[in-house]
């Protein structure tokens, strides 16, 4: 679908203080290392993932939501009231009812005729919200909308260290599927989307398509749905199955984001792709037939931060000016289900705030090459 009305006019961003590091958890799961004789440092070489933020006991995801979505409505200079819509799109919510959406609006002091709901679709809840939004004002149903979210990983990683290290049943190949788990991080993120008239220069939100592949819905599972602060849950994951399917689908999406937006490969100046892990985005770039010089990356200081990792990943590269004005960007989502959803955005002046609680610094210091050693 093609929007000629619709801007991303802000970014607002919250980052836990909190810093888990993958040779951490190792050493909680020395019982599980021991046992299996897993050698020390597997989990940051296969994963690429250095550490990854997680909130701290008793966060709900509608405090860290309200903080973001504050954030985007002041860097945007908008009135609350002229936002139309407010979706909260994590996969983690307060409780099963009422909508997470509910304490946000409220909060953020929204009025009483925006539309607020939740929105739930794994790793692709943001973005699914921003294609609803984006088609709410190209319709002219209202003028501006907000989409947030905010994955908290601490109840998932806690109980997953947990339960790997009290089942001895566990051998190096039943453990795999609990591999993913232990990669999640946690942030928040909201994107306000306005028609351009309210936001001038700033980014356009130019086209947005959808790829289904749901025959592979079970490849990774929570238990039920547990929604709410004291969930517990735990996750199986067949990664690699995922991973060659979840490229597959890909593949197919951007051939469509292709057509739609009229740009070609080489036309392509920076991309973000849902961030997983190393091997993912090799695997996924390679596929696609895109560069990796072109691509932008969270996942080594962050983990995969669910729905919110695409939108986390595009407000860091804007804010260390990564992203520049005028780059042709293309957002790459992809999530369990497996579906895929893709935005072509031509970047512009996006106004990005937030508390980054260092990660800024962080993400700098991991791309600085490794020093070379002479003689």
């Amino acid at each position: 679908m093609h929007f000629s009305d619709v801007s991303l006019a802000s970014i607002g961003v919250t980052i836990p203080t909190a810093r888990w590091t993958s040779e951490q958890i190792e050493r909680d799961l020395e019982p599980l290392y021991t046992r299996l004789k897993l050698p020390e440092g597997r989990l940051a070489m296969m994963s690429g993932i250095a550490s990854r933020r997680v909130w701290e006991p008793g966060t709900v995801p509608s405090g860290p939501s309200i903080q973001s979505g504050r954030h985007a409505i002041e860097a945007a200079g908008i009135d609350p009231t002229q936002i139309g819509a407010l979706i909260h799109a994590s996969v983690c919510r307060d409780f099963l009812e009422p909508a997470t959406a509910s304490r946000v609006h409220h909060e953020l002091g929204l009025g009483p005729q925006c539309w607020v709901y939740d929105v739930s679709n794994a790793c692709l809840g943001v973005l699914n919200g921003a294609i609803q939004i984006a088609t709410m004002i190209q319709s002219g149903m209202i003028k501006a909308g907000l989409v947030v979210g905010t994955e908290n990983s601490r109840p998932l990683m806690e109980a997953t260290l947990a339960a790997l290290n009290a089942d001895t049943q566990l051998t190096r190949k039943t453990v795999k599927p609990a591999f993913a788990s232990l990669t999640i991080g946690s942030g928040s993120c909201a994107w306000l989307l306005t028609h351009r008239d309210l936001a001038p220069g700033a980014t356009s939100f130019a086209n947005g398509i959808a790829q289904a592949n749901t025959a592979h819905h079970d490849l990774c599972r929570s238990d039920q749905d547990t929604a709410g602060a004291a969930m517990q849950p735990l996750m199986e994951t067949d990664s690699e199955t995922l991973m060659a399917e979840g490229i597959a689908t890909g593949v197919a999406a951007l051939s469509d984001l292709l057509a739609d937006s009229g740009w070609t490969r080489d036309e392509i100046d920076r991309t973000v792709c849902h961030q997983v892990g190393s091997r993912h985005r090799v695997g996924m770039l390679e596929a696609m037939g895109l560069p990796e010089e072109r691509d932008i990356v969270t996942f080594p200081a962050l983990g995969n931060t669910g729905s919110v990792a695409l939108p986390l990943t595009v407000a860091a590269a804007a804010a260390s000016g990564e992203l520049e004005v005028g780059d042709r960007t293309a957002m790459l989502g992809i999530g369990s289900g497996i579906n895929s959803v893709m935005v072509a955005a031509d970047w512009g002046q996006t106004q990005i705030s937030g508390e980054w609680s260092g990660l800024l610094d962080e993400l700098a210091e991991l791309r600085e090459p490794e020093p070379t050693v002479v003689g």
